[in-house]
């Protein structure tokens, strides 16, 4: 789902990668070239581990060159919740991704516009405020850089008077996130790792003690194989496929805004998501555009239905832009799980997987990226401070479509009604 991605547009040339012939031998074998995948190659490389990655594209391809570039700590539940059922380590992991990836940026040099300032969640009534509130002091209380807004802070920040308040979070900031995508496949070369594109995985098996992938012009053998598909996860191992449901998200994008607009619209560089049930998220890019995104629609190409949804946000949030054209419009697909939480699974002895991050795959995915290579480099499971699970495949699952739909429309009359 793409049309003009402001991404594509505006990112470093991409690096050198090859469509795949022939057979490799290789430590790890890596499937799927997007933030997941690139960010284990980069770990494993740098470790010294021999490292190849295919990809049926290119490195940021999918969803890691299509999304908003928030970078945002943490997942979708609060730290009580978390450390409840999973204990501490389990939220100082989660809590560390935003660091991992302004860590990897500034050490391997990667250009892609990082700004570190922090992100807002921001409430849309009372009651999401006193949820917004007890979230912040949950994070206050382990230590994080974070405060609650009141609605003329909200205002001040965000260039909107729509909301009722919110809180800041220190930790996170924005990306151009096709272009980190990028930088950290160069990153991973220059430690050795080999990354070639247009090379779809078209089969896997077990053999002996390692794994054989096949393409369709060549074939890698690997002791150990990451699956980093994620949303664009085929059949090649179904059973993980059907584990998350992908859910298409869309974004439109102006040109670089008028002076004026620009000082008043998120005036010192946040970026944003609201606290809606089918959220809205915002920014601008390091040239004054702003970009808004929200949910899509099913489909090859973005709708006609998406854009006048999100026209009719900015109308909302920001009526002083009332008439800016939206020259740049694309979309991607999110992967979403039942449980709203990024899973981590060992498929078989030496297949490993990561996926399902539920729209915070910048910080996510980079840090499951680093645990799937530590692991892949002989860290016991339990030392990684996140838990390994079994796949469950959803029932179902060849009609989720369906219940996305379904859901869309329950949750838009909840919204409604909340807002009323």
């Amino acid at each position: 789902m793409s049309d003009a991605s402001l991404w594509e547009a505006t990112a470093p040339a991409a690096p050198d990668t090859p469509s795949f012939q022939g057979a490799l031998h290789a430590d790890v074998a890596i499937v799927g070239a997007g933030f997941t995948g690139l960010s284990a190659a980069l770990h494993l490389a740098e470790a010294g581990r021999d490292v190849v990655v295919i990809d049926a594209q290119a490195p940021g391809w999918g969803a890691s060159g299509r999304n908003g570039g928030q970078v945002i700590a943490g997942v979708k539940y609060d730290p009580d919740v978390l450390e409840q059922k999973h204990g501490p380590a389990m939220v100082a992991t989660v809590g560390s991704g935003p660091g991992l990836v302004f860590e990897l940026i500034s050490k391997h040099a990667i250009e892609c516009n990082p700004v570190r300032n922090g992100w807002l969640q921001l409430a849309v009534s009372e009651s999401t405020m006193r949820v917004a509130s007890a979230r912040a002091a949950q994070w206050q209380a382990r230590g994080a850089p974070v405060r609650v807004l009141d609605a003329p802070e909200a205002a001040r920040l965000s260039g909107s008077s729509i909301y009722a308040g919110g809180w800041l979070d220190g930790r996170g900031g924005t990306v151009q996130p096709l272009a980190y995508a990028r930088g950290l496949a160069a990153a991973a070369q220059r430690f050795g790792a080999r990354i070639f594109g247009a090379s779809p995985a078209t089969g896997l098996n077990r053999e002996g003690d390692g794994w054989h992938i096949e393409t369709p012009q060549g074939e890698v053998r690997a002791a150990t194989v990451i699956l980093a598909t994620n949303a664009y996860a085929d059949r090649l191992h179904d059973r993980l496929r059907r584990s998350v449901v992908a859910v298409p998200s869309y974004q439109i994008a102006t040109d670089p805004l008028p002076e004026a607009l620009r000082a008043q619209i998120l005036p010192e560089g946040h970026s944003v998501s609201d606290m809606r049930r089918l959220l809205r998220y915002f920014r601008t890019d390091s040239q004054g555009r702003l970009v808004m995104g929200a949910r899509g629609v099913y489909g090859d190409a973005p709708a006609a239905q998406a854009m006048r949804r999100q026209l009719h946000a900015v109308r909302e949030i920001y009526p002083q832009a009332a008439g800016l054209a939206f020259p740049y419009r694309w979309g991607g697909m999110v992967a979403v799980t039942p449980d709203h939480m990024p899973h981590l699974h060992a498929l078989a002895p030496g297949l490993l997987a990561g996926l399902g991050y539920n729209g915070r795959g910048v910080a996510m995915a980079t840090l499951m990226g680093k645990l799937l290579a530590d692991w892949a480099a002989g860290a016991a499971p339990e030392a990684l401070g996140f838990p390994v699970t079994q796949v469950m495949p959803l029932r179902l699952h060849a009609f989720s479509r369906l219940g996305v739909r379904a859901a869309v429309q329950y949750f838009a009359v909840r919204d409604s009604m909340e807002r009323a």
